[in-house]
């Protein structure tokens, strides 16, 4: 099976470019089949490799071709799979196939139908490229490429103004961190003359715990993960991002492109493990993202943006992990998080198009009787992302816990604080939108209705996903054996510097309990405070405390951003536009240009049209030859 890995990429390739050239001219049907084939078909591949590495371990460098060839110098445009690609290129064809399916449904009266498809499986293609490059320039390849589809898909619907601008800061913001990354790439050339996995992470070795070069390697490359990832910082681009059609949110900016910074960390784990202080860095960055976007997503009313909060959270639990030299558990999160998240932003999707566009969850309410699927499916999402057992995200999550305990107490606080968070917002999402008394107007109330098949079975098959994929990693006071981390050992087996992270199964035990309670205590409380019929439909800003309006804001993070960086660098634009181009730029060009008029306005003067005045000129010239020729000849 191995011998078809090539084609798990280039299918979803192929997708795009049928889809791409043809789109004006294929049916729905058509532009349908194409673009969820082609990922169902890399699925399937990618499925056959998973079960054969089950009966024996793969770690296998696929070379397509020599991609640059000068002197010694040498890329290689080549894949390499291990358990650790296969985990994700699961994630990315399954969800990614379950996502186009509910794009079929969810996008088709959108007259850019056959567009869209064609940049979802041009993503998906750039996608696979990055988590199958066996070296990081593939993995930048697939890391720009996934950009690049962010900024299209965002800005999708191009005729809204305020939808194109989100699609630019995207863009623009994770160019900062894209920066970081090539000089990391960069560096590792001029230190070991190589941007192969093999020959970096064998030359690491050669090198001094926190030597200055693995700890300026190792944070070149964070600052890429952090802009990805949408870690503090570089974040704000990611609640923007919610403009482009709901399957994007669902696709880019929760199970797949946002995961591609945890990846890469996880890939370089070997790096990361000779240099404590960056581990130590990802470890603040984090701990301290997950506990900031829980604050602000406790107040938010748009279901999208609950959600883009939520996710830039959860995303700080991983990073919180790898800080914590726990890997696996990582991965875990980011499989878990895929399957929840993507389920959670469909089902906002299947919302909103029952409401007509309606987002503001304040304007919503019982939606749980003309939505009984949405509703069930949605339940099980939440439940699995605050972490209530026995679903997946109370498995991970607790892996990530006991990971943090053993690393530092005060991490282990912030995170549990964070936990109690995510479990409020997501409660409060749940029973505003689908309990208490409907808000909306009375035409969204007789049009409210159940989404169509095509819509509803991708959620049902998610939700069994978010349900029991927790299975797959139970904690040692269960059972002794972790399924996902003893098929991840072998892509650790060669980092001897990984902590060890073993804490006691009472403490496992203690930590579910607890769990259990509080979640429970919090589910309770949330049902009696939004399931009422008087909840504001609107908020005076006025009334609102302090701390509440800081959150709802989103703590003026983006106003900030505007007053010290835009403003500063618009003011000099303007400077730099009316000054320096206009007098020193185009002042200097137009004065050669002036120069040339002056000098040709004077010199046509002699152009008279006066044969005699020639003749004399002439003679004159011809004088002043000959008095210039005997001169050299010494004559006078």
């Amino acid at each position: 099976m191995n011998s078809f890995a090539w084609l798990i990429p280039f299918l979803p390739l192929t997708g795009f470019l049928i889809n791409g050239l043809g789109f004006r001219k294929l049916s729905k049907g058509i532009v349908s089949i194409v673009g969820c084939g082609s990922v169902l078909l890399s699925f399937c591949i990618v499925a056959g490799i998973f079960i054969q590495s089950l009966s024996e371990p793969v770690y296998q460098r696929i070379d397509l071709y020599d991609w640059m060839s000068v002197g010694s110098f040498n890329i290689s445009f080549s894949f390499l799979i291990d358990p650790l690609s296969i985990i994700m290129m699961l994630i990315i064809t399954g969800v990614g196939f379950l996502i186009h399916i509910y794009s079929a449904g969810y996008m088709k009266d959108d007259e850019g139908y056959g567009k869209f498809f064609a940049y979802m499986n041009l993503f998906i293609f750039f996608m696979l490229l990055l988590v199958m490059g066996s070296s990081y320039i593939i993995m930048f390849i697939g890391w720009e490429g996934v950009g690049l589809c962010s900024y299209l898909l965002i800005g999708f619907w191009w005729k809204n103004q305020e939808f194109t601008t989100s699609a630019n800061k995207a863009f623009i913001m994770n160019r900062i961190g894209d920066l970081g990354f090539i000089l990391g790439i960069f560096l590792m050339f001029i230190t070991f003359g190589s941007s192969d996995f093999d020959k970096v992470f064998q030359g690491a070795f050669s090198l001094q715990t926190n030597d200055v070069v693995i700890i300026s390697i190792t944070l070149l490359l964070l600052i890429g993960a952090i802009g990805k990832s949408a870690q503090i910082p570089l974040f704000t681009w990611l609640p923007d991002a919610m403009a482009g059609p709901t399957p994007v949110s669902a696709l880019i900016h929760a199970a797949t492109m946002v995961t591609a910074g945890i990846y890469m960390v996880v890939r370089s784990n070997i790096l990361y493990s000779l240099a404590p202080f960056s581990l130590t860095v990802i470890s603040v960055v984090g701990t301290s993202t997950a506990l900031f976007a829980a604050l602000i997503a406790l107040t938010q009313n748009d279901i999208k943006k609950v959600l883009a909060y939520s996710t830039i959270s959860q995303l700080g639990y991983m990073f919180a992990a790898l800080g914590s030299s726990a890997y696996e558990s990582g991965i875990f999160h980011v499989m878990t998080h895929a399957f929840f998240k993507a389920l959670l932003f469909l089902g906002a999707g299947s919302v909103i198009h029952s409401m007509g566009g309606e987002q503001n969850i304040r304007k919503m309410g019982s939606l749980r009787k003309a939505m009984p699927v949405t509703a069930f499916t949605f339940l099980i999402g939440t439940l699995a992302i605050s972490g209530f057992p026995p679903f997946s995200g109370f498995f991970s999550k607790d892996a990530i816990l006991s990971a943090a305990y053993s690393y530092s107490t005060i991490v282990f606080t912030i995170l549990c604080i964070t936990s109690v968070l995510t479990a409020a917002y997501m409660y409060r999402l749940y029973f505003m939108v689908f309990w208490g008394r409907f808000r909306g107007s009375p035409h969204q109330q007789e049009h409210l209705h159940e989404s169509a098949t095509v819509i509803t079975v991708p959620l049902i098959m998610l939700a069994a996903l978010a349900a029991f994929s927790g299975f797959l990693g139970l904690p040692h006071n269960i059972s002794n054996t972790n399924l996902l981390s003893e098929y991840l050992a072998p892509v650790f087996v060669g980092n001897s510097r990984i902590m060890e992270h073993s804490e006691s199964s009472s403490f496992e035990w203690m930590l579910a309990i607890f769990s259990l309670i509080i979640l429970s205590a919090i589910l309770w409380l949330a049902y009696k405070r939004y399931n009422r019929e008087n909840v504001a439909v609107s908020l005076n800003e006025a009334v609102l405390p302090l701390p509440y309006k800081l959150s709802y804001h989103k703590f003026y993070i983006d106003e900030v951003y505007n007053t010290i960086i835009l403003k500063p660098i618009k003011s000099l634009g303007v400077f730099l536009s009316n000054k320096i181009e206009k007098y020193v730029i185009d002042g200097s060009v137009n004065g050669v240009g002036d120069i040339a008029l002056f000098v040709s306005s004077q010199l046509r003067k002699i152009q008279t049209g006066n044969i005699g005045l020639y003749v004399l000129l002439m003679v004159g010239g011809i004088i002043l030859i000959l008095i210039y020729g005997l001169s050299n000849q010494g004559a006078f």
